[in-house]
């Protein structure tokens, strides 16, 4: 079994923020593989399915940002996984908008949500990182990353998505690299 958490902030009016592009990939995740319907568990929202023969429970702690790894652990102790089990999908200043990257393992770079699941569980986890931009000061990080993606970014938006959920039977079978690189292909064809 694997755990697929995606991180964000609970509540609508967070719901389009950059900062939330992790529980939009979980999202679009469970919409195309069919996943089970929303059970409230581990502090947070989860839904378990299948992909890519892999037994998947996809997770969106509700703890706010912040205190992410208190649910990320609360379900890895539950169902006695070790940090190799645990995929993070988050929201990353240090990629171009729409740029998906996949790393294991490293430093938060700032991200509070990766910062609190390192200080709960250590940071020796699989993480797609999901490109946003960086606004271009430090001073303006903080709006730009709990601000709304434009109108005119959404068609990206959901092109991306759409290319992560279709490519994700490559990261259940462990393939990282295969899934960057046909989301790359998919995303510019």
């Amino acid at each position: 079994m694997q755990i697929w958490a995606g991180l964000g902030n609970p509540g609508t009016q967070y719901a389009m923020h950059r900062h939330n592009v992790g529980f939009m990939a979980v999202d679009v995740i469970a919409e195309m593989h069919g996943f089970a319907p929303v059970q409230k568990k581990f502090q947070g929202w989860t839904q378990e399915g299948r992909i890519g023969g892999e037994k998947i429970l996809l997770l969106k702690p509700a703890t706010y940002m912040n205190k992410s790894g208190q649910s990320v652990g609360e379900a890895l102790r539950y169902y006695k996984l070790d940090l190799d089990a645990l995929t993070v999908f988050h929201d990353e200043l240090d990629l171009a908008p729409f740029k998906v990257k996949v790393k294991q393992g490293g430093g938060h770079a700032g991200h509070n949500g990766l910062r609190n699941i390192d200080q709960h569980l250590g940071a020796d986890f699989r993480r797609v990182r999901i490109g946003i931009g960086h606004p271009g000061h430090k001073d303006r990080v903080h709006g730009y990353v709990l601000g709304n993606y434009a109108k005119a970014e959404q068609p990206m938006l959901v092109d991306m998505l759409g290319a992560i959920g279709a490519e994700a039977d490559w990261l259940a079978k462990g393939e990282s690299a295969r899934f960057v690189s046909d989301l790359a292909l998919r995303l510019q064809g």
